[in-house]
């Protein structure tokens, strides 16, 4: 087995094979003076299993090229089987037609890896659980779920929460968390009249008094999170925290975060945090490596990845 980290998030990654006791395969990946992507690969991997790390976050497009180039190198190299492991899978919201002559990004992404010689993908929380589907190779979604609730229990114990869905959509993955926790639900009934901008509507279930825990899979602008933490809060709840798997927060996010009333906001360490995220006041990451390295073991050893979640 080889792991290999393109420029993405190479912490994670280091991280990934600190877990496993494997050392990270020596690979150049740079650019040209022109921006073009170059990857070269400075050990053999003829028959190897290699596993490279990329989420495609921030700069999206430039970090997917990278992950391609990377592809097309091992598959050159007669590498025996490549694993895409990509944390944060980019493109994903694009997911259907949202209006005539409109791309389906994320099937088009998928088509890439593949053709560009991908034989499986490693990934985690896809934004919607039919891109599996756009993929024609193996593909494993995991879950952060055990790694977000075990922090909540650490942190809150028997306290009096709810876990709450900031819309719609989220219901089952905040169900999935409120099961584990034995926790009540809660989900917010939202207006988004245009993308990045959403209206609090009503608040299903009871938070009055109680301590309450948004689940969502990505938090971008952040306006949603805000504006449903000021709506709990304004229905008496003690206080609201927000557990997110992928922390995109791009923009004025961070800071829209640190002025609201949030008392934490904790995501994973899926895309590489920035600067502004790392002095913020209530912002912290945990980490996935240890989740995505058994997961990598498995792979490698032909065992069951979907037991991890028994």
């Amino acid at each position: 087995m080889k792991i290999l980290a393109c420029n993405s998030n190479r912490p994670l990654a280091e991280a990934i094979a600190a877990y496993l006791d494997k050392p990270l395969t020596k690979a150049d990946i740079r650019r040209f003076a022109d921006m073009e992507v170059f990857a070269e690969i400075q050990e053999n991997v003829r028959g190897e299993d290699v596993f490279i790390v990329q989420s495609t976050s921030y700069p999206a497009n430039d970090n997917l090229m990278e992950l391609l180039v990377t592809l097309d190198a091992l598959r050159r190299g007669s590498a025996r089987r490549i694993t895409a492991v990509i944390p944060y899978y980019g493109y994903a919201r694009q997911d259907r037609k949202s209006g005539p002559r409109t791309p389906i990004s994320a099937k088009l992404v998928a088509n890439l890896i593949t053709s560009a010689g991908a034989d499986r993908v490693l990934t985690i929380d896809l934004h919607a659980d039919q891109i599996q589907g756009f993929f024609d190779i193996p593909t494993d979604n995991l879950f952060s779920a055990p790694v977000l609730t075990d922090d909540i229990r650490n942190r809150y114990g028997d306290e009096h929460l709810v876990v709450v869905s900031p819309d719609v959509g989220g219901v089952v993955r905040a169900r999935a968390v409120a099961k584990r926790l034995e926790a009540d639900l809660a989900i917010i009934d939202k207006r988004r009249e245009r993308a990045g901008v959403s209206e609090v509507m009503n608040i299903i279930g009871d938070v009055k008094g109680r301590r309450c825990i948004m689940v969502d899979d990505i938090v971008d602008s952040g306006g949603t999170l805000c504006n449903a933490a000021q709506a709990l809060m304004d229905q008496g709840a003690v206080s609201v925290d927000a557990y997110v798997t992928h922390g995109v927060l791009s923009g004025g996010a961070v800071s829209r975060v640190a002025s609201s009333p949030l008392t934490s906001l904790v995501t994973t360490d899926s895309i590489l945090a920035t600067e502004a995220m790392r002095v913020a006041r209530n912002i912290r990451q945990l980490s996935v490596a240890p989740l995505l390295g058994e997961a990598i073991l498995r792979i490698n050893q032909e065992r069951s990845v979907s037991s991890l979640f028994n």
